[in-house]
């Protein structure tokens, strides 16, 4: 769901602008009837949400727009644009500005000043264009108090509807579902990590957040799960357990997801079960701890171990992440890694290439020892839309890793044990077999299971 682009409308609905969100790719929609709903809709402001694989063609669908309503400014946001402004620039003159950073109350101000007709150069955080030259106005502060924006479930009711909501889908939660956030930010540093906002940990009150749950059991009725789209949600324990010990006092019984690290502990783990929680996402990576120590991870194999012991013993779900080819990899390590989460058997797991994005420590690190293959964005994707590393190891090309990434996949999804695990899952719980279903068959993977997608 685009959750940042729904804050930011709402902080825009509030600020008393009519506002309309197109997410395209859930609406099916190819460039002319996005195009057609452009001119129709007669906007004064375009805000383009954009990221590094797709920046080429979103600039496109940017100048398209300009070109069609020339008198309309537009506007991108986003981490790419944020973190490599002047390069954005200049792939378009029509590109009027870039909010950088945390946009919601950029663009509340650069509407209010486009409505106004006053000077974008009082705006924090906005670069632009004025004189044919390109003016870069000092950082925004950061929001530090959360609890004062709209719940962003408010802006997906209003904007999507309950059809709406229900085009999105997320393989590892029960569908439909909804994505929120209850603080923005995160205290540590992975070096691959292209998430806003590093290092600047901010969250809700427990109160609000619960009054959303409560919000969200009361007008979105028929969704099945909450996806706490936090960096890292149950970091800080007391917060944590305040919000669960409201959600277990005011008897929400709404099933939730977050995204997790395996350094949290047991205690937290049996306090979010009894709250409700269902699943949890998680970032493995590898196993090897020279890897794990070369992207700061700062955990450990017995960690990652501990955690899934305790998971299983409290019937959590995990979708687990793990990425082939960090610095530091072989490919005995790799063959390792594969091993390893077959051995952990969380419910899913995802493997990944490295994506090197810039500004990442990644990025300095592959381009300085020679592993960066290409800095075209595009070489990010390969023809059928599949993410494609852009960072080599020593021994193994990316295509190589590509491979091995499917040929994981394989090993792990099609294990007796996993297949029976699978089935015994499904045959208990009916809202798992349905997202299996729609995940496996719907959604195509049990077909990408038996024909891989090719890097070329």
């Amino acid at each position: 769901m685009p959750y940042f682009l729904s804050y930011c409308c709402g902080v825009l609905d509030k600020a008393g602008h009519e506002v309309k969100i197109i997410d395209a790719v859930t609406r099916e929609w190819d460039r002319q009837q996005t195009m057609d709903f452009v001119k129709s809709f007669q906007p004064d402001l375009v805000v383009v949400d954009t990221g590094t694989p797709s920046i080429y063609n979103d600039v496109e669908v940017a100048a398209e727009i300009k070109k069609l309503l020339p008198a309309a400014h537009v506007t991108l946001v986003g981490v790419h644009p944020t973190r490599v402004p002047d390069e954005t620039f200049k792939l378009s003159e029509n590109i009027d500005s870039i909010c950088r950073g945390e946009y919601d109350y950029i663009v509340r101000d650069l509407a209010q000043a486009l409505q106004n007709k006053t000077p974008l150069a009082k705006i924090d955080g906005l670069s632009f264009r004025e004189n044919g030259k390109i003016i870069h106005s000092k950082d925004r502060e950061l929001i530090k108090n959360l609890d004062e924006l709209p719940f962003v479930s408010e802006v997906y009711k209003k904007q999507f509807g309950k059809d709406g909501i229900k085009k999105y889908f997320y393989a590892s939660l029960k569908h439909p579902q909804i994505t929120i956030l209850t603080a923005r930010g995160c205290p540590f540093s992975c070096s691959f990590c292209p998430i806003p906002f590093k290092q600047s940990y901010r969250s809700r009150s427990p109160e609000n957040v619960v009054a959303e749950f409560e919000y969200i059991k009361r007008e979105l009725p028929y969704v099945k799960e909450i996806m706490l789209e936090d960096d890292t949600f149950p970091l800080n324990k007391q917060r944590t357990i305040k919000i669960c010990d409201l959600l277990i006092e005011k008897k929400i019984n709404l099933q939730w997801s977050c995204n997790a690290r395996v350094d949290t502990d047991f205690e937290t783990l049996q306090k979010m079960k009894q709250a409700g929680l269902r699943l949890m996402c998680v970032g493995f990576e590898s196993p090897t701890q020279e890897v794990l120590e070369k992207i700061h991870k700062k955990t450990t194999r017995e960690l990652q171990m501990e955690f899934m012991k305790n998971t299983k013993k409290l019937g959590l779900l995990v979708n687990g992440c793990v990425i082939l080819g960090l610095p530091g990899d072989t490919k005995q390590t790799i063959r390792d890694t594969v091993e390893f989460s077959k051995q952990l058997n969380p419910d899913t797991m995802q493997f990944y290439g490295p994506y090197a994005y810039p500004g990442t420590e990644l990025w300095d690190w592959a381009k300085k020892n020679g592993m960066l293959v290409s800095e075209d964005y595009s070489k990010l994707l390969t023809k059928n839309g599949e993410h494609l590393s852009n960072v080599r190891m020593s021994d193994m090309s990316v295509d190589e890793i590509f491979d091995a990434c499917n040929q994981a996949l394989r090993e792990f999804y099609l294990r007796r044990a996993y297949i029976w695990m699978k089935l015994k899952q499904v045959l208990r719980h009916p809202d798992e077999a349905k997202r299996t279903f729609i995940a496996g068959v719907q959604r195509g993977f049990f077909k990408k299971l038996i024909m891989p997608p090719k890097s070329k």
